[in-house]
């Protein structure tokens, strides 16, 4: 069976992130630079690869200093590991739009296993020509799993970050070839 190739369309996609702050709300930021690579032999995507690799650099939480704290070393630690790091190891297709993807997820030289659920929204032509694939992915992770151990204690109790943060992206993927 041939291999197809399957890229990012940048201008098409979206990744973002949420983790509760005060124990009583939730902040939202987003990557805005990362890239994703996927190739298939299946029209279904089951039999899928993917990497996905996302530049710490690009963490857009629209606060400044809320950005170059989670650039720094008490969280990221941008400047020596300037990415995050996603490679599948399976493709477990649920249903004809479901998919659970269990890949080895990177940050901060921390390796951990993760499983992610991605929703297959269909194949499609641009005007141009281009053909496309959309998928729709969620998937939570515990931040202190990859180092991001960086909390305040609450005077009220609690802690000023959650350990989980949920992950949410919006892909569109063009095939090559």
């Amino acid at each position: 069976m041939t291999t197809t190739k399957w890229v990012l369309d940048p201008a098409h996609s979206e990744i973002s992130f949420k983790v509760k702050h005060l124990m009583i709300s939730t902040v939202t930021g987003t990557l805005d630079k990362f890239n994703i690579e996927l190739n298939a032999t299946k029209e279904d995507f089951s039999d899928a690869t993917i990497t996905f690799t996302a530049d710490i650099a690009s963490i857009n939480t629209h606060s400044d200093q809320r950005d170059t704290h989670l650039k720094s070393a008490d969280f990221f630690d941008s400047e020596k590991y300037p990415q995050i790091k996603f490679v599948s190891e399976s493709v477990h297709k649920k249903s004809d739009a479901s998919l659970v993807i269990t890949g080895n997820l990177t940050i901060r030289n921390i390796t951990k296993s993760v499983e992610v659920h991605a929703e297959f929204g269909g194949i499609g032509k641009d005007p141009f020509g281009n053909v496309k694939a959309g998928f729709s992915v969620d998937t939570k992770i515990n931040r202190e799993d990859f180092g991001l151990t960086w909390n305040a204690a609450l005077e009220t109790g609690g802690v000023l970050v959650g350990a989980e943060v949920r992950v949410l992206a919006d892909i569109q993927l063009i095939k090559q070839g």
